[in-house]
């Protein structure tokens, strides 16, 4: 379900965006691009760590309906309470920085996604793994956005709608969360709530986010203060590609940490063990082949999605492509074995210091060479966190890798390559390039990889059948 809800993240988009890009040129894109980089880092004070941590404490206590709906209360009162005070601070910044109330109408209109976010309360129905139901109310929000997109966009100056279109998709569905999760919790029942003893835990939860964010919305915001918005919309055309892609290679990473802390909980360390294994064959899987299929397909990639004025977002793409194995990888290593493991304050260390480079790097590359600068520290951010992570605890990770082995996809995937680069000295239209390489290059790794015999796709057709 949660794949099924990944790509339908990754289907809105493709679909809007080649439509919506070309109406409002890299500058209205951009310009909608920066106002959500700045909202993110209120929305991220709004959630204080809740999203990952909301998981796990509520994953521990599921079995029990009491205890669990304590902890809900807790933790939604914390939310609420984060979501007051970060409204205050974003308004105070809207009033006084004069780079944001230029843009007011916008930002307001993005920032509905902090109290979207907030009465959403995900991580509940995450917790207990009810993900069928947060995948259908998502895609039913996303094509009636679709619909409003092609409705209401029709000039450069809707790119005030177009924001909130986009919010509406991405977030106003979690309106249904706060009146169906009173069929699992009484948020009216009265409680004796124990706010403190989640504020430990949410801290360091908060201070992973805020380092994560910083990294992921930096280069965004800093392009924007020291380059232009049309330099924002290159990026962020590159960015969206790039995040569709690894929506896809974390969607099994994403559903794993509320089984991985129920099996820690019950000591049941070779389940741990095996559910982890499986999820980083699922990352080598996925994201190999796509990272080399979209470096060799980049041009044709962007251009029809985007159209001819993103030619500069090209190789800023190609640049963070291998951001999709490492963060593929540093998603399991992190959020769904380290964390249930308790050892959340090795996940904020390596997030630091990849926030640090992304930092010290950016200051540097950006004035240089603007978006791919910018790309290049993305890039080297991540691999400094996957590197930390590994070392964090290299006896368990070290076991883990040793079960796998990856030479079998790198085979199938230069097989891959083999059979559908002549696709691109054709001279077709961009849409038959795409969908010739596609059939080519995907049916070409699938086949190779059960003449390999290859473990992962066999029980993944095991799975299917059954």
């Amino acid at each position: 379900m949660n794949v099924i809800l990944t790509v339908s993240s990754f289907i809105f988009p493709l679909i809007t965006f080649p439509y919506v890009s070309r109406i409002l040129l890299p500058e209205g894109t951009g310009k909608v691009s920066f106002a959500a980089s700045v909202v993110n880092y209120f929305l991220l004070l709004a959630q204080l760590g809740i999203p990952t941590y909301g998981i796990r404490a509520c994953a521990k206590v599921r079995d029990n309906k009491e205890a669990l709906n304590k902890t809900v209360q807790e933790i939604f009162v914390i939310s609420i309470i984060m979501c007051i005070v970060s409204y205050v601070l974003f308004l105070a910044a809207l009033f006084c920085v004069p780079r944001l109330w230029r843009e007011k109408e916008l930002m307001i209109v993005t920032s509905a996604s902090i109290l979207f976010t907030t009465i959403g309360v995900e991580w509940f129905f995450k917790a207990i793994e009810l993900y069928s139901y947060i995948t259908w109310r998502s895609i039913t929000f996303k094509c009636i956005s679709l619909g409003a997109m092609f409705l209401l966009v029709h000039e450069q100056q809707d790119y005030i709608i177009y924001g909130a279109v986009s919010i509406f998709a991405s977030s106003a569905s979690n309106i249904l969360n706060f009146v169906y999760i009173q069929k699992f919790i009484n948020l009216k029942k009265r409680c004796k709530l124990e706010l403190r003893i989640h504020m430990k835990p949410i801290l360091i939860f908060f201070a992973m986010s805020c380092a994560t964010t910083v990294y992921l919305n930096m280069d965004t915001t800093m392009l924007g203060f020291i380059k232009t918005d049309t330099d924002v919309g290159y990026y962020n055309a590159a960015v969206k590609i790039k995040n569709m892609l690894v929506g896809i290679v974390t969607s099994l990473g994403a559903v794993l940490l509320p089984r991985v802390t129920v099996y820690l909980e019950k000591k049941e360390q070779k389940r741990f063990e095996d559910l982890s294994v499986k999820a980083i064959q699922f990352v080598l899987f996925s994201s190999i082949p796509m990272l080399v299929y979209f470096t060799l397909f980049a041009e044709p990639s962007m251009l029809l999605l985007s159209g001819k004025e993103y030619e500069r977002a090209i190789l800023p793409m190609q640049i963070m492509l291998p951001t999709l194995l490492f963060i593929g990888l540093t998603n399991i290593m992190g959020i769904q074995i380290l964390v249930p493991m308790g050892k959340e304050s090795k996940v904020l260390a390596s997030v630091i210091a990849g926030a640090v480079v992304d930092l010290v790097l950016n200051m540097i590359l950006i004035p240089k060479y603007s978006v791919s600068g910018a790309a290049i520290g993305t890039v080297t951010a991540e691999v400094i966190v996957f590197i930390y992570q590994y070392f964090s605890d290299r006896e368990l990770f070290q076991r883990l890798f040793s079960k796998i082995n990856p030479w079998k996809i790198i085979t199938a995937t230069i097989a891959s390559v083999c059979s559908s680069i002549w696709i691109l000295k054709l001279n077709a239209d961009l849409p038959v390039v795409l969908i010739m390489s596609c059939i080519c290059f995907g049916g070409t790794y699938i086949m190779s990889l059960v003449i390999l015999r290859e473990r992962f796709i066999l029980e993944l057709f095991r799975i299917i059948k059954k």
